[in-house]
């Protein structure tokens, strides 16, 4: 199996990349530059943005699957949700899957209820990225596509200042976020990777939204 990972310096996409690596998956990394932060181990490095619309093709064909692992905050002046069509267009032109690394702000706290994001105790500090994120599943959902894409979101607790231990248990969910025995949401790092990987090898969610959690 071949696959592109966009972000593959940052905290999710590095981990994402280690555990493609780590079952065989020939990864190619891309970030915009190198020189602070390399790609793990045993990914080929390619300098870049996924806004270069003919270098996004030319990885669509080459790969098995393309996976978005970037902020869902606008960059640059650019949001990541209007690169959708792009990315729905590449992906379906060459018979490429997409996998997007999602947020937790868009789950819902119960079925039919608000998401996370719109509660009055939610963070003001995160609220763009989380809206963003958000936005980029709106867009998703949305489209008028033959591509097959897929959208994970973590649970509430997650991130680098979270990181977590490897267990390999874990719950799968669908739009609502998952709480643990003692009501609280959270999954590891390197077992978001686990699941998100499981998803690239065994395709179990097709043009949909799954999140993870204890």
């Amino acid at each position: 199996m071949r696959i592109v990972v966009f972000g593959a310096t940052g905290y999710v996409g590095s981990l994402l990349a280690t555990e493609a690596v780590s079952r065989g998956i020939e990864v190619v990394g891309v970030a915009r530059s190198f020189e602070e932060r390399r790609a793990p181990v045993g990914v080929m490095e390619r300098a870049g943005s996924i806004y270069d619309r003919n270098s996004l093709d030319e990885l669509a064909e080459w790969a098995d699957a393309l996976v978005v692992a970037l902020p869902g905050r606008p960059i640059d002046g650019r949001s990541l949700s209007d690169e959708v069509p792009a990315l729905l267009a590449a992906a379906e032109k060459h018979g490429t899957r997409l996998g997007v690394v999602g947020g937790a702000g868009g789950l819902h706290t119960r079925p039919g209820g608000p998401r996370i994001v719109d509660s009055p105790d939610f963070p003001a500090a995160i609220k763009p990225e989380s809206l963003g994120a958000a936005d980029v599943y709106d867009a998703l959902s949305a489209s008028d596509t033959d591509a097959d894409w897929f959208y994970v979101a973590p649970s509430r607790t997650f991130g680098a200042h979270a990181p977590g231990e490897r267990t390999g248990r874990f719950r799968i969910g669908g739009d609502e976020v998952l709480l643990d025995e003692n009501g609280e949401s959270r999954i590891s790092g390197p077992d978001f990777a686990i699941a998100f990987v499981d998803e690239l090898e065994r395709p179990q969610h097709h043009r949909r939204r799954f999140t993870v959690g204890y």
